[in-house]
């Protein structure tokens, strides 16, 4: 092998120590091409994951590791969002019997790689491309077992939960999550609520904000947002709310 390719295993070597997930483009970027590839694949030195990933052979390797290749490597806009990135929070409600859910919010026309999706992440992948809140508001790098990835806040995830909801989430677990929620930020709440499209979001976010009764509520103005006109249901034969024009689930008003 010659002096320059050793170079290369050694650099290759370093970031495989981080137990990280080389894609073939960061590959590409520090030379390693897919002949070198094949070779160290051979050699034992690098394991495929799916066509376009790699990791070390013989490394667990967990989702959070994926999502930061994808974003770190490829430039991937997607983030961690709803029940996923509550639960990171530390307020998920329910202990959940079933599969941990990886929660993804993309913008649209934004694609997670085959080798993503194929993997075996021990968890069930929701992806869900949505325009309804901009990226720029309530996301930011959080570390996850030592591995940086881009995360909604608090403030933001509920609002992406009640985006789910009641379709993929109840919305009585949506209020029981809103209730824990006491430390939220009233001027990034009040910002993600102005910057919203979803009309249903809004309005289910100030209903039970204000069933809530948070000390934040207080300080968020609601007469400076749109909650438009017409009524909104999330149920048949519910509860209708006049102040906020919605229909919930009668377990949800008895609360």
């Amino acid at each position: 092998m010659t002096t320059q390719n050793e170079t290369k295993l050694k650099k290759l070597s370093k970031l495989l120590q981080l137990n990280n997930i080389l894609t073939s483009k960061l590959l590409d970027e520090i030379g390693v091409s897919r002949h070198l590839r094949q070779y160290y694949q051979k050699s034992g030195w690098l394991e495929p994951i799916g066509r376009g990933a790699y990791k070390s052979p013989g490394d667990p390797i967990a989702w959070h590791t994926g999502i930061n290749a994808l974003q770190e490597q490829l430039d991937f806009k997607g983030h961690v969002g709803g029940l996923t990135a509550l639960t990171l929070h530390g307020f998920s409600h329910y202990f959940r019997l079933s599969k941990e859910s990886l929660h993804l919010f993309l913008p649209h026309q934004t694609r997670i790689p085959k080798w993503f999706k194929d993997y075996n992440w021990e968890v069930d992948l929701f992806p869900k491309s949505t325009s309804f809140l901009p990226e720029s508001i309530g996301i930011k790098e959080m570390e996850i077992k030592g591995v940086k990835v881009m995360v909604s806040t608090p403030e933001r995830a509920i609002f992406e939960t009640l985006f789910l909801a009641p379709q993929h989430i109840d919305l009585v677990e949506c209020y029981q999550i809103l209730e824990g929620l006491v430390n939220l930020k009233p001027r990034l709440l009040s910002q993600l609520l102005t910057n919203c499209n979803s009309i249903k979001v809004k309005r289910l976010f100030l209903y039970m904000a204000e069933k809530a009764n948070h000390q934040w509520f207080q300080f968020i103005d609601t007469s400076k947002f749109d909650i438009g006109v017409g009524d909104r249901m999330t149920t048949k034969n519910g509860v209708y709310i006049s102040k906020y024009q919605i229909i919930i689930p009668k377990d949800l008003a008895e609360l």
